[in-house]
C-alpha cells in the first residue's frame, strides 16, 4: 500500500505542468502554441525571457524535489528512486496536457538533488558550462544524461542505484532524440532569450 501512495503522488505532483502554468499566469500565452511547443524551461525562456523561465525551472525542479523526498522517508533510498523515476513519467507524460508534456531535465535534477546531491550538482554545473560555452541547452541536457550513468556506474555499487541512473540517462536522451538529431545535422538552434520579462 505504501508504494502504491507513493507511485501515484509521485504521478501526479511530477504531473503538475508548471512550464505551462507559469508562461500562462505571467505571460498570458499558451507555452504549447508558440516556439518549438514544448512544455519545458527552455521554450519558456526563449519565448518569455529568464525571469519567467526562473520560475518555470524553479516549479519543475520542485515537483522533482517533494516525490524523491517523500519516497525516501516513507520506503527508504529504493523508494526516493522508484518516486523520482515516475515523478519524472508524469513530468514529461502529463495527464493534464494529454500526456505531452517536458523533457524532464528541471525535474530530474531535483530528484537527484535528494537522490545524488552531489552528483546534482556536479552536473549542473557542467550543464550551465555547456550551455554558456556552447548556447546549446539541447547539447548540455544530453550529456549530462550521459554522464550520470557513467558516475552511477564508477562510484556506487548498489544494482537499484545503476538501474535507476541508465534507465533515467537513456530516458532523458530518448526525450532529446529530435534535438539530437539536429545536433548531428548542424540545425540545432542556439538558446536565445526572449526579449519580453528577460
Amino acid at each position: 500500500m505504501h508504494y502504491i501512495i507513493v507511485i501515484v503522488l509521485s504521478y501526479f505532483i511530477g504531473s503538475i505542468p508548471f512550464s505551462y502554468i507559469v508562461p500562462k499566469v505571467f505571460g498570458k500565452i499558451d507555452i504549447r502554441s508558440v516556439g518549438s511547443g514544448n512544455t519545458g524551461t527552455t521554450n519558456v525562456v526563449r519565448t518569455l525571457g529568464l525571469k519567467i523561465g526562473a520560475l518555470a525551472f524553479i516549479g519543475d525542479y520542485v515537483k522533482g524535489v517533494i516525490p524523491a523526498f517523500l519516497g525516501l522517508q516513507i520506503l527508504g533510498f529504493n523508494g526516493a528512486l522508484i518516486a523520482g523515476t515516475v515523478c519524472v513519467l508524469g513530468h514529461c507524460y502529463p495527464v493534464w496536457l494529454n500526456f505531452k508534456g517536458g523533457k524532464g531535465i528541471a525535474t530530474s535534477v531535483g530528484v537527484l538533488t535528494v537522490t545524488f546531491p552531489y552528483m546534482a550538482l556536479g552536473l549542473l554545473i557542467w550543464q550551465f558550462a555547456i550551455i554558456f560555452a556552447t548556447k546549446y541547452m539541447s547539447l548540455a541536457s544530453i550529456t549530462s544524461a550521459l554522464f550520470f550513468p557513467i558516475c552511477v556506474l564508477i562510484f556506487k555499487e548498489d544494482t537499484p542505484s545503476k538501474i535507476f541512473a541508465i534507465f533515467l540517462g537513456g530516458f532523458v536522451i530518448y526525450r532529446h532524440r529530435a534535438n539530437l538529431k539536429r545536433l548531428l545535422n548542424g540545425t540545432e538552434k542556439k538558446l536565445t532569450i526572449g526579449k519580453k520579462n528577460a
